[in-house]
This record gives C-alpha cells, structure tokens and sequence, in this order.
C-alpha cells in the first residue's frame, strides 16, 4: 500500500493538538502555581519522536500576545538553552474568553542536561520581565510498538479497535487517524486513552479506505509540578488498507 508521508506543517499542527497547555484553558485560580505568571502559562516537555534526537518541546501561552516582545528559556542553572520563535504559534479560542497565541519551539537537549526549574523569562515590550517556572525530570520515554493492525496490514473489514504494546513509563495515551487520500490532516484525533487500545468510533473508516495512525503517549495529566506532561513519546505512522466490500 503506498502512503504518503506527513508534511512539516502537519506534523507541527499534530504536535499542537496533543501537546495543548490544558492548564491554561482553564478559569481555576493560578495563585502559587509557578507555571502561570500574569503574561501566561509557561510549560516544557521532554519529546523523543523517531525522526530526531531527544528535544524539549517549550511553550508558552498567552492572551496578552501582542505585548510578548521576547521569551527565553534558562536550565536550572540559570543558563539560557534557547528562546522561543514568536512566529511560531496555535490560535486557541474557548467561547467567552480572550484569544490566545501558544508559542512552541523546539530546543536542543544538552548533552549533560539537568532535573530542575526550567524557566520562562517573558520580557513584555514595556520593559517588564516576569518568570514562570516548570519542573522537569529528563529522560527518554521508548518510542510506542507492537501495532495492530500491523504496519502495511490488508485487513478484509473494517477493524473494530486499534492496539499497540504498552509503553514503560506511560500512563496516558492519544491516537491521530489520517486518510490516506485525504488532505494530508489528521481525520480523528481522539481524548486522552488510560489503555494501549483505542475503540474505534462506528463508521470511522469505511470499507476500499487506506489510513495511517500515530500513537502520542505521556507520562501524566496536569500536575501541579510537572505540567501538562513531562515525558512524551510519538511513534511512527504506521498504516492499512481495508478491501472493498465484495460485489
């Protein structure tokens, strides 16, 4: 079966959809949580992904966006490792709240990198300079495996559910269906899964159809020190076929 892959421009809106700051759409009070300064919500992940070397995945989120003239990112040590590219960023607009801007980038992992506060240090173009902080624990989540369907599989109908081995380390799961003749995005893409196994939602994927998935897992869900995530992993696309149904 041939596949066309995924473009840069989908892989980034992907990596947007499952790495999406929840805290901050959320209306909770933000008092003592060091994520959250008054620019916005700061958070930092630790991705291994299959086509790269370990990277950090920052970002921050903002409604006062037009202010933002600049974001560093600094080691626990105080050392700056990167700064975020603000023509970079996801739209994110919730019914009766202001537009935001998540500025994501991605940065380098040192080669002796350090657990610790990350920080954000948002310098808003009146001159203030606010900080947020993220704790971060790094290493390398293994990337997810043992699919089924298998990779390039011919099934004669429509399969009822996608599985794939569990990943050490993981506690949560998304999956990203995509047409294969479609428009290059992804079809379905679904909540966060507490299982390696996704249910597929009835007349999905219909009978002639060629599709590809991407399993994202992560370690956690929004903690108070951790963020959104620490550790994630996004496996390869893999894909199937489905016969026709017969004459």
């Amino acid at each position: 079966m041939e596949r066309n892959r995924w473009g840069k421009l989908a892989v980034v809106a992907a990596l947007t959809w499952f790495a999406g700051p929840q805290h901050a759409l959320a209306d909770a009070p933000h008092a003592g949580d060091p994520h959250y300064t008054e620019a916005g919500f700061f958070d930092i992940h630790v991705c291994h992904w299959p086509d790269q070397p370990l990277f950090f995945m920052a970002l921050f989120s903002t409604a006062r966006f037009d202010e933002v003239g600049g974001i560093e990112i600094a080691d626990p040590d105080g050392q700056v490792i990167g700064r975020l590219d603000l023509a970079k960023y996801r739209l994110v607009a919730a019914r009766g709240k202001p537009q935001k801007r998540v500025f994501i980038s991605h940065l380098e992992v040192p080669q002796s990198p350090r657990n610790g506060w990350y920080q954000a240090r948002v310098r808003l173009k009146d001159g203030t300079i606010s900080v947020a902080r993220d704790y971060v624990r790094v290493g390398s989540m293994p990337l997810p495996g043992g699919y089924q369907p298998a990779d390039q599989a011919e099934l004669p109908d429509v399969p009822a559910e996608l599985r794939w081995e569990p990943v050490p380390g993981a506690r949560f799961y998304q999956v990203f269906i995509r047409d294969v003749w479609g428009d290059g995005q992804p079809m379905f893409t679904s909540k966060l899964l507490g299982e390696p196994g996704l249910a597929l939602p009835p007349g999905l994927l219909q009978r002639g159809g060629a599709y590809s998935w991407r399993v994202h897992a992560r370690d956690i869900d929004e903690d108070p020190t951790l963020g959104d995530f620490n550790q994630g992993t996004l496996g390869g696309e893999v894909g199937f076929s489905i016969a026709p149904a017969p004459f």
